[in-house]
């Protein structure tokens, strides 16, 4: 979890700081560059280090009830993996750094190569019964991510050289500040995970794995979405929170977030249509039944309904970044695990791992409405003109989605193959997304020519 406070301090610090992004660093820059690189260096280098040599005293106080074979067996993992510590630090270092010089493409399809040093890992080795090969194809996986954007930063112009001015450097100060509380709230979201695991405990087999598999689905479009439309915008609210321009910062905000809105309402009815055939299709096969594709239906569809407060919450939480300040939304989030400590008290009993889900779904939106409310301190957003495209976008998909579920029972008749499978939510998708843009188009929601003009721009730029 540390790339993701890496990244959002390294934006907002170092997007306000230089001056010009077509010349080379000023030494200034590079010098607080240096002094981040060192700081992170020396205090994650130094936690890897006791992970290496004091991996059973570490899993003794993180799983102090386990089994001695599983306590060594996780010790022994840890050890393989504690590179991974420092290197996650510096690359949530280096992905700030070529998001804020605009370069977005090698950033977000590096962490695929995590994935790719665990695959090759795996096929070269067999695999073996203790995890020996996954542990040691993780840390490959993440110096791979880091060598492939590495020489993109020197390019850039940041060459490192040990730098110790750690106590008179102001800027080096600002990112503290908002690394730390940012830091937290990373902490603080694994602790929101352990709540949900302590309720799902007392679940059915199978329950809280149903879950994973969910929120794995959940998260690959909004993931794609947040990537695609929301990181190319941190970088410009630092600057112009930096120049005092907040007409601007309001028009670029309520233009992002808006088209991520109307993007992801309609993956999310899209979701709530198909979401069985989708799971089918990609997970219903050897021990996975067509059981567990509903089991994993029905979570699916209320961690879905936080689509939009999550896309929100994300885009709001990098306004406040913006503006240096972290630790309003680290007090939500802290307020956010008592919430869910009483939510998942009240909904787990009568709604089993779908109540865990729902409460997700509840204290995202809780979550993002005060940071909506609190935002107000530093910037006018302007949520009226913003809340009337917002109705007009629900009403664009209430009428999608019964269109699309009539379809979708319609087509009952192709669900004997997975091949017909794959037509059926093939052909659902081309006509709720037909619908959607219809009706979008005629009640004149303004985010759908944005939307149009980045898609435009995206296909173009590839075509060229």
């Amino acid at each position: 979890g540390m790339g993701g406070p890496f990244h959002s301090a390294t934006v907002s610090v170092f997007s306000k700081l230089i001056k010009n992004f077509d010349v080379k660093p000023e030494p200034e820059v590079k010098r607080l560059f240096n002094t981040f690189e060192t700081f992170s260096i020396l205090i994650f280098g130094a936690i890897a280090l006791i992970c290496f040599f004091f991996p059973q005293q570490v899993m003794n106080i993180i799983i102090s009830q386990a089994t001695p074979e599983l306590s060594h067996l996780a010790a022994y993992h840890l050890r393989l993996m504690s590179p991974v510590i420092l290197v996650g630090a510096l690359l949530g270092l280096y992905y700030g750094i070529l998001v804020t010089y605009n370069k977005f493409l090698l950033p977000n399809i590096a962490p695929s190569a995590l994935s790719l040093g665990i695959i090759l890992t795996l096929i070269i080795s067999g695999g073996d019964d203790n995890g020996f090969y996954l542990a040691i194809g993780t840390t490959l996986g993440a110096l791979l991510q880091f060598i492939m954007q590495s020489p993109m930063v020197l390019k850039l112009g940041y060459t490192f050289k040990p730098c110790f001015d750690f106590f008179n450097n102001k800027n080096f100060n600002d990112i503290l500040e908002l690394l730390m509380p940012a830091f937290l709230s990373s902490t603080i979201g694994q602790i929101g995970i352990y709540v949900d695991i302590f309720f799902a405990s007392g679940l059915a087999e199978g329950q809280w794995t149903a879950y994973g598999y969910a929120n794995r689905i959940f998260q690959f479009p909004t993931g794609l979405m947040l990537s695609a439309l929301l990181v190319p915008l941190f970088p410009l609210f630092s600057r112009l929170v930096a120049k005092k321009d907040f007409d601007s910062v309001r028009h670029y905000f309520n233009k992002g977030v808006g088209s991520l809105i109307l993007v992801g309402t309609f993956m999310m009815i899209f979701i709530f249509i198909s979401r069985v055939d989708l799971i089918s299709i990609a997970l219903e096969r050897g021990a996975f039944s067509h059981s567990a594709t509903l089991m994993v239906s029905e979570v699916l569809f209320f961690i879905s309904l936080s689509i939009i407060p999550y896309m929100f919450r994300d885009s709001i939480t990098r306004l406040y970044y913006s503006f240096n300040d972290s630790k309003t939304p680290f007090f939500i989030a802290i307020g956010s695990i008592l919430l869910k400590l009483i939510f998942n008290s009240i909904l787990v009993k009568p709604m089993g791992i779908n109540g865990i889900a729902l409460s997700t779904t509840i204290i995202t939106l809780i979550n993002g409405t005060l940071l909506a409310i609190l935002i107000r301190k530093k910037i006018s957003i302007g949520y009226r003109a913003f809340l009337k495209q917002i109705f007009k976008i629900i009403a664009c998909a209430l009428v999608t989605y019964g269109i699309g579920l009539g379809l979708n029972y319609a087509l009952v008749g192709l669900n004997s193959t997975v091949i017909l499978k794959i037509v059926k939510v093939v052909i659902v998708f081309g006509v709720t997304l037909s619908i959607y843009t219809l009706l979008a188009h005629a009640l004149r929601i303004e985010y759908l020519e944005d939307v149009k003009e980045k898609l435009a721009a995206k296909f173009l730029k590839k075509k060229a």
